[in-house]
């Protein structure tokens, strides 16, 4: 029995230190069972402070675990303890693992007679399986076609007025907080949610009803504006949301010339009524779908162009992935593909181009046209996804060190992985790239267990990258780095020069400084402590007798004993009328 493609080090490096704790302990005591192993899948159940056990689901490839999940509803930072304990079960003791049939093993077992009965026993269990039995059987008998079919409309009109009554008393509604002097925002989210209705309309291609719906939101919105604008609940508006409503409902429906005719006054009168830009839900009506430059795109003309005067408008790319939305719901990928190339949609271009088996182009392509870590991302997930680890690889290399705003994702993505399929050196490249856009203890150690013997030689650059980041996140990190090293005069600056620390760090930095330098604790931890006492803040007595802990492990460390007792005497005569106070000075004496 072969072990789950991961190590230890990853096991780590994906949860938080007390998840990995409690996780080993659980292993320990042995709480992992029924560990079954399908294929690239594995299952098993975990016994925690619940009756039921926990269960455990881990997908995997020859890159490592592509997906973990738990039944138990952590959902913090990085892997639950359930988890933990179960890959701790794969790698330390994967003789616990009974390997068991896949789903297609099993059906090939079974005759037609045998699989009939399966399916009649499944669905007596579960009755509401039959819609999707229904379904998937339809499908099945159905002559194949390139393009799908749009779902049935309503057979009635949809009934707006208790929408527009909803509305109007979601807008008064937070009116009266706003004179209340409420600070929060008491419009989007409800409003947001009806807006959304509507798009759910256009999913299923009935525009009418999505146009319907919109229309009692938007007019009753405009109705409200002079109000909503002189409480300033303008400042919520939800222009944004209605602009991208307004153009997916538009898209989706085949709108006769009168109609059009009548929305585009509409949208422009209420464009000007509450101060919003409906500019391009204007143009969507504009060109719709038979706009003859778009057609001649679509068919595959580069030569044409769809803005007017080649000035690619702000919202382009927007209006550009609504029609991509549109035509991959209708399976109309070489119109996809073909709008998504010429409009310079590289990401929607190459992963539709893998996402339909087409590799040899998307790899070719990606070599000119992927220029940002978005897209190589993108790229190099849909691959994996469809089983071409090496040709996901080598998207994640080369992708690694373009421009982005998710290269901390990408790079520890591309570590686990490359680390998974034996690419040691890709793994240590990319979890550098990880370290310097977000330096953390974690990523940190995870280098220098992928660096091994190499260690000595990366180190002062990873220390380079920490002290010269100057971001406020980065605090954290620089103090558990430092104290690592045993740098205590580092950590020491790292709190003294930032004013937002947390007094966890702070105390951590203390306790390691009391050895080292007891005079620095001594008045840093004296400075708070009389804070608060001089103050009178009660409510926070027992953070300024935590300090004064610190204070006397400090003249402890220097052996000035009496030096601390007077101190403590001076106090008491100062503050000897704050009698909680004077409690909790009780807990001086225990340290």
């Amino acid at each position: 029995m072969s072990a789950l493609p991961i190590s230890e080090a990853i096991i780590r490096h994906k949860s938080n230190a007390s998840s990995y704790s409690r996780g080993e302990d659980y292993y320990r005591r042995g709480a992992v069972y029924d560990v079954k192993k399908r294929g690239n899948s594995l299952q098993a159940s975990v016994e925690g402070s619940e009756i039921k056990p926990y269960r455990v689901s881990v997908n995997f490839d020859a890159g490592g675990v592509t997906l973990a999940c738990c039944s138990c509803l952590y959902n913090y930072d990085g892997w639950c303890k359930h988890i933990v304990a179960t890959l701790l079960t794969c790698t330390r003791a994967s003789n616990a693992i009974t390997e068991r049939l896949t789903l297609e093993q099993l059906l090939d077992n079974l005759d037609h007679l045998q699989t009939q009965r399966l399916v009649q026993e499944l669905l007596r269990k579960n009755p509401e399986l039959i819609d999707d039995i229904d379904t998937f059987v339809s499908l099945l008998n159905s002559p194949p076609s390139n393009k799908k079919s749009p779902p049935s409309k309503r057979r009635s009109q949809i009934d707006v007025t208790p929408i527009r009554s909803q509305v109007r008393r979601i807008l008064r509604d937070g009116l009266r907080e706003l004179e209340y002097g409420s600070e929060e925002d008491p419009f989007t989210e409800e409003l947001t949610a009806i807006i959304e209705q509507a798009q759910e309309f256009a999913l299923q291609s009935d525009g009418t009803s999505a146009i319907a719906i919109l229309e009692a939101i938007t007019s009753t919105y405009a109705e409200e504006w002079d109000e909503l604008a002189e409480y300033g609940g303008d400042c919520y508006s939800i222009a944004e949301p209605l602009n991208i409503a307004w153009t997916e409902a538009i898209l989706c429906e085949d709108i006769p010339e009168a109609q059009a005719t009548d929305l585009q006054v509409m949208l422009e009168s209420w464009q000007d009524e509450i101060a919003a830009d409906f500019c391009m839900s204007l143009e969507a009506l504009k060109q719709g779908w038979n706009y003859e430059p778009l057609q001649q795109i679509m068919a595959g003309n580069n030569s044409v162009t769809l803005w007017q005067e080649d000035t690619r408008p702000d919202f382009a790319d927007d209006l550009i992935s609504i029609r991509l939305d549109f035509l991959e719901r209708q399976n109309r990928y070489p119109e996809y593909l073909n709008l998504a190339f010429a409009e310079g949609m590289t990401q929607q271009y190459l992963t539709k181009l893998a996402a339909l088996g087409r590799i040899d182009e998307a790899m070719s392509a990606a070599k000119t046209q992927m220029d940002n870590a978005e897209t190589a991302f993108a790229l190099a997930m849909v691959l994996r996804d469809d089983g071409y680890l090496s040709e996901a690889l080598g998207i994640a290399r080369s992708g690694l060190h373009l421009d982005g705003n998710c290269t901390y994702e990408f790079a520890t993505w591309t570590s686990d992985f490359a680390g998974g399929m034996g690419d040691t050196s890709t793994a240590l490249n990319a979890s550098m790239v990880a370290f310097e856009a977000k330096p953390s203890f974690r990523d940190y150690q995870k280098v220098e267990n992928l660096a091994a013997d190499a260690w000595s030689q990366i180190k002062p650059d990873l220390l380079e990258i920490l002290r010269e980041s100057r971001h406020w996140y980065v605090t954290e990190a620089k103090v558990d780095i430092f104290l690592h090293e045993e740098f205590i005069d580092e950590a020491i600056a790292t709190v003294s020069s930032n004013s937002y620390y947390a007094s966890e760090l702070l105390e951590r930095v203390m306790d390691a400084a009391i050895p080292h330098r007891p005079d620095w604790v001594i008045t840093k931890a004296r400075q708070l402590a009389e804070d608060i006492m001089n103050r009178g803040k009660a409510d926070r007595y027992d953070n300024a007798v935590r300090w004064l802990k610190k204070v006397k492990a400090a003249y402890v460390q220097l052996g000035k004993q009496s030096e601390w007792s007077a101190y403590r005497a001076e106090l008491e005569n100062i503050h000897g009328r704050k009698r909680k106070l004077m409690e909790l000075f009780k807990g001086l004496n225990k340290v």
